[in-house]
């Protein structure tokens, strides 16, 4: 048994801390709002969040960080990406000796370029980590509480860390594999929902599954460009933090960011789909990211260029597609190696 905390109380965070619990890990969720971790304590639920579902007795929460960081030698890092720094750096003052940090936030922060986990290399104190392992791939929070079969995979350029996140989450249902390629994994996971929010306004435009398989196919091969060029292996965007993750993320109605751009599609202005959603949308974030990144590395993405377009220039929608589509003419293999 492993004593675990999880820093985040969203959908995701919890699933997770349901799995650890189960697995017979004493595992502490983390919410910086009181009122919630008293509902996981007293009701066992997370209404908010996972409103069917009723939460391991075994599982307690916490609203005071210190005593969050006092309780694991591992550390869940589950908020959103916005968030990272702040809670990096309160919880460094906390830790009284090393953790293994695990960090499950996909997306990339605009202006510094930075991925996940150099944001957290920058913001928590030396002293305090021993490895960062990133733990990612195609898993709704909805249907790993339903113990539907899901698989992710765990990366780390140490792979004797990655081992111990696969042995600490690995169960009946929830199979874990191991990876060496954190730039591959971390940048098919945050790109993704870039690809997500676009292939949902396909949908909300009801172009049909035509359009929604050539922008997936093609939003695989920029990000695969784009990923290749900042150090990713090629092989990692053919699978479970690439290819998987996309094809869930763009299909689903669970995903966050499919839903986002189908607003979009059928007329909504971005403000008004973030105050309907009431969630964090990471795709929007990191699509201002992306668009910089592409520019950076000299790198084509069209898609992401023109859905850059949409979200913070005003375009409509529906001229995102058009753009694309007169794209002057290529050749498919040349332009995706």
């Amino acid at each position: 048994m492993e004593n675990v905390v999880v820093l985040g109380a969203g959908s995701w965070g919890t699933a997770l801390a349901i799995v650890l619990a189960e697995n017979g890990h004493n595992t502490l969720i983390w919410s910086h709002r009181e009122d919630q971790a008293n509902e996981i304590n007293t009701m066992h639920t997370n209404k908010k969040y996972l409103p069917n579902t009723v939460l391991p007795e075994s599982l307690s929460a916490t609203s005071d960080l210190q005593v969050a960081a006092q309780h694991g030698s591992t550390i869940v890092m589950a908020v959103p990406t916005k968030g990272i720094r702040e809670v990096c750096g309160n919880i460094s003052q906390y830790l009284e000796q090393q953790a293994l940090f695990v960090h499950v936030s996909k997306g990339i922060e605009p202006d510094s370029l930075m991925r996940i986990s150099e944001l957290m290399e920058e913001s928590l104190a030396a002293h305090a980590v021993s490895d960062i392992v990133v733990l990612s791939g195609p898993s709704h929070a909805e249907e790993v509480v339903l113990q539907h079969p899901t698989t992710v995979t765990a990366a780390c350029k140490n792979l004797a860390a990655a081992e111990k996140v696969q042995d600490l989450f690995m169960s009946q249902y929830f199979r874990v594999y191991t990876n060496d390629d954190v730039v591959g994994v971390e940048i098919g996971g945050a790109l993704k929902n870039v690809i997500a929010l676009a292939a949902g306004m396909t949908d909300g435009l009801d172009f049909g599954d035509n359009a929604k398989a050539a922008l997936i196919t093609r939003g695989l091969a920029e990000i695969t460009r784009l990923g290749v060029k900042m150090g990713g292996n090629p092989f990692t965007f053919a699978g479970l933090t690439g290819m998987g993750d996309l094809i869930v993320t763009c299909t689903s109605v669970h995903s966050r960011n499919w839903r986002a751009g189908n607003m979009l599609g059928k007329g909504m202005k971005l403000d008004q789909v973030l105050e309907e959603m009431g969630m964090v949308v990471e795709g929007v974030r990191t699509t201002k990211a992306a668009h910089q990144l592409a520019m950076k590395y000299e790198v084509s993405m069209p898609i992401t260029s023109a859905l850059y377009d949409v979200l913070f220039k005003d375009m409509e929608p529906k001229a995102l597609v058009d753009s694309l589509m007169v794209r002057t003419k290529k050749r498919e293999i040349d332009e995706m190696s």
